[in-house]
């Protein structure tokens, strides 16, 4: 009896031992970065080797190591000196932080606009610890963007912008940044959400941005945010709620960065699409009350003068009155599709012009009164304002 559970206790660890063996041949291996990434940061073979992850790293810890190890030499801290006033007037100076990343090798600089802001002096400190002045080479105040650039190192790492596009919640992130002033340190994620809005404190509407857990604290603002082959997926802008972060951050989207990136660096501001076009939302409760063509749409109460709405013939109401505890300014055009596609307020009308550039015709289609008709409109350049 005894020789028969020896002989059970090593077939068993055969077993397993020929079980572990084949596991461990065909674990599954990190993702290679793309060989573009890999040589950005263009690290001498030997430190690489040295700062190889021990054995027994899991496949995340290796997937991390490598990306951080791969970007971090890219991303840099801003230092952005302000003039304030104190209640006697006097004039003092305050220093702000962020943080930002190398887009050429030409030492341009992709960072926040609210990082810069306001700024009478920016100085740059890369990973290797030196102190660079930069200057401002555009600025996008409507989408949270901003270019500075260094001119006295050529030659640095840098990162190319990837693509926002096919993302999904639950992908894992990792966000490289300077909170606190740590320079390089990097938190961890997933996608929480997309498509999400937040209003900053002086108002103005961010749209359309990645919401993740990978923890984004003050003086990570400006930095990438990037899946797990290392690629850009984002720029790392606001977190919820003041102070530190509570688990909710939000980045702008890669290929709404890149929309715009051509406009700051040959023209240090946005080109975008004007229309001159302010209404007010018709629901079919509205519709009927004020007996209109159709139960939906954008009721014009404002254009604005000189502007393309304007030009183009479209009309502005004229009458107030009173619909319950709303306002509404009725007798103008009703606008119910551009270019073939509905529009029933004002943030859908806004998001289409966005899309298109100064010169750009779109096709309206209104009610004026009862009768149906369309304008081809051409859009002017919107007036550049901080």
């Amino acid at each position: 009896m005894r020789k028969t559970s020896v002989l059970v206790n090593l077939a068993l660890a055969a077993s397993l031992g020929g079980a572990t063996g084949w596991w461990i041949l065909r674990r599954p291996e990190p993702p290679r970065l793309p060989a573009t990434l890999a040589s950005a940061a263009q690290t001498p073979p030997a430190a690489v080797a040295a700062a190889l992850p021990e054995a027994g790293a899991s496949w995340d810890e290796q997937n991390n190591i490598q990306i951080y190890k791969a970007v971090s030499p890219a991303v840099v801290n801003i230092t952005s000196t302000t003039i304030q006033y104190d209640f006697f007037f006097n004039v003092f100076p305050v220093q702000g932080s962020g943080s930002g990343f190398l887009i050429d090798d030409q030492g341009s600089i992709l960072t926040n606009f609210h990082v810069i802001s306001g700024a009478r002096s920016i100085e740059v400190t890369l990973s290797d610890r030196t102190r660079h002045p930069a200057k401002l080479i555009g600025r996008d105040r409507t989408s949270d963007l901003a270019v500075i650039q260094i001119t006295d190192r050529k030659g640095l790492p840098f990162l190319k912008m990837g693509s926002s596009d096919n993302l999904q919640v639950g992908q894992k992130v990792l966000a490289i940044g300077n909170p606190f002033g740590f320079q390089g340190t990097l938190t961890t994620g997933v996608i929480s959400a997309l498509g999400r809005s937040i209003r900053e404190e002086d108002g103005r509407l961010l749209e359309d941005l990645i919401q993740s857990d990978a923890a984004i604290n003050p003086g990570n603002s400006g930095g990438p945010l990037l899946n797990s082959r290392g690629q850009v997926i984002g720029i790392n802008t606001a977190i919820f709620g003041p102070g530190t972060n509570v688990g909710i951050g939000f980045a702008i989207p890669a290929t709404a960065a890149q929309a715009i990136l051509a406009d700051l660096l040959q023209a240090g501001r946005v080109k975008r699409a004007f229309l001159g076009v302010i209404g007010q939302e018709v629901t079919p409760a509205i519709a009927q009350l004020l007996d209109l063509p159709v139960s939906q749409g954008l009721l014009v109460y404002r254009v604005t003068p000189g502007g393309p709405a304007e030009q183009a013939g479209i009309r502005p109401g004229q009458e107030l009155v009173l619909i319950g505890n709303e306002e509404f300014v009725i007798g103008g055009d009703l606008i119910v599709e551009v270019d073939g596609t509905p529009i029933v307020n004002t943030q859908e009308l806004g998001r289409y012009v966005l899309k298109k550039r100064p010169g750009d015709v779109i096709r309206m289609t209104l009610y004026r009164g009862k009768r149906r008709m369309s304008l081809d409109i051409k859009l002017g350049e919107r007036p550049d304002r901080e």
